[in-house]
């Protein structure tokens, strides 16, 4: 695939190791015609199955960005971020994966660009653990300010959701005005006059009430035609993810939250 190519490009974020909401989600996107997939991070913790996940994703060549569990088991410093229940999920999720993969973990960037697009895990423009939902307008201008970008896809809420910024004399202007929506399952076409944070959901655990696995569809805007994204709904089989949580001695929690 080409940089010019209008072809769809998936983007994937918070696969949690739950590799039947993966699975599912990769049946689905290749009946897409999605040539190039990008992973916004947090392949691994919360699920049962970190490592089978992280060498599925390696296989299919999937273009990932660092995220914050891949960068606390790389860091012991940055666990203190978690909370317990998170941390105890983090160490069992370390004994389940393997040292190769602890290495690809390394080889992350924290963020990548395509199409003249900008792919973070936490928050532009290269914030791994900042949440977005932490932000008033006034961070969220101020977020826009440091990056050039127009359009920025993100993950680690968990939940889809679309920020735009639009007018202003520059970047972080008082007067631009911010605009935060939830995306739901469907086509939108964005303004090409705007700048957007798009929040791409999650596969392996999603917490914006409906428990399908979510990813995105995106078709670059050429010429006349704006960018075009789309949210895609996937049903897995969480009884099993749910069920192998608890096997695998990880906080029940999680497996609750997946329902």
């Amino acid at each position: 695939m080409t940089e010019s190519t209008p072809t769809p490009i998936a983007i994937l974020s918070d696969v949690h190791g739950n590799l039947e909401a993966l699975t599912s989600v990769l049946a689905d996107l290749d009946g897409q015609n999605a040539e190039r997939i990008i992973n916004l991070g947090d392949m691994v913790g919360y699920g049962p199955e970190p490592d089978t996940c992280v060498k599925l994703l390696r296989e299919r060549g999937v273009e990932s960005v660092l995220g914050n569990h891949e960068h606390g088991l790389l860091e012991a410093q940055s666990r203190s971020w978690f909370n317990p229940q998170a941390r105890k999920a983090l160490d069992r999720t370390r004994a389940l994966l393997s040292d190769d993969s602890l290495m690809y973990f390394r080889t992350l960037p924290r963020t990548r660009e395509a199409f003249g697009a900008l792919f973070v895990h936490g928050c532009p423009p290269g914030l791994v653990s900042k949440y977005l939902y932490e932000l008033d307008d006034d961070g969220l201008r101020e977020t826009f300010r440091l990056y050039q970008n127009r359009l920025c896809f993100a993950g680690h809420t968990h939940e889809l959701e679309r920020i735009s910024c639009v007018g202003g004399q520059a970047d972080g202007d008082q007067r631009a005005k911010i605009e935060r929506k939830c995306l739901g399952k469907g086509a939108v076409a964005l303004d090409p006059q705007a700048r957007y944070i798009i929040n791409a959901g999650a596969v392996g655990q999603p917490r914006d009430g409906n428990n399908k696995a979510k990813y995105l569809l995106w078709v670059p805007g050429t010429g006349q035609n704006p960018d075009k994204l789309e949210v895609r709904f996937v049903a897995y089989d969480i009884a099993k993810t749910a069920a192998a949580i608890i096997e695998k001695g990880l906080p029940s929690v999680y497996a609750d939250r997946l329902w």
